[in-house]
């Protein structure tokens, strides 16, 4: 059966790419939207006047979100905790179904190697905005105790 992000996974992405309505350029020059919804590769194009409502918004992040879960399923091979199926996701929903499918990470989790599995998140440190939000994926993928902002204000 394949998995499915949880909640609290669909929470701290949303948490790690915000939720945006107007198109805007990201830490790289791509035109983006809703939850990290790249729209283009083309850094000329113009989607400056693009807006979403939050119903599409959702729609396409539910969208994006299904095709990363099937490529962490198509692609960990080993059972796996939630925490870590998360983790993956956000990953993949960062660095492309490719990335994670050929990822160093994807394959020490294969091989039953889980510290090195999370140390691979490491390799992946640029550009250096993306820093903190992937040590927090290694730590998510860890099963480290932490508290995210959401929680905070629950």
């Amino acid at each position: 059966v394949p998995m499915k992000t949880s909640e609290q996974g669909r929470k701290l992405l949303i948490e790690r790419e915000s939720l945006e309505l107007k198109a805007y350029r990201d830490s790289e020059g791509y035109w983006t939207i809703g939850v990290g919804h790249l729209l283009s590769l083309d850094k000329s194009a113009d989607y400056s006047g693009l807006v979403w409502t939050r119903d599409k918004a959702e729609q396409v992040f539910a969208n994006d979100l299904a095709k990363y879960e099937k490529a962490v399923n198509d692609n960990v091979h080993v059972p796996m905790e939630q925490y870590q199926f998360d983790a993956l996701v956000s990953f993949a929903h960062n660095i492309g179904e490719a990335g994670v499918a050929n990822s160093w990470v994807v394959r020490e989790l294969n091989a039953g190697r889980l510290e090195a599995a999370a140390a691979a998140f490491d390799n992946w440190h640029k550009p250096a905005s993306i820093i903190t939000r992937r040590n927090g994926e290694r730590e998510q993928f860890k099963g480290t105790r932490f508290v995210a902002r959401w929680q905070e204000a629950a």
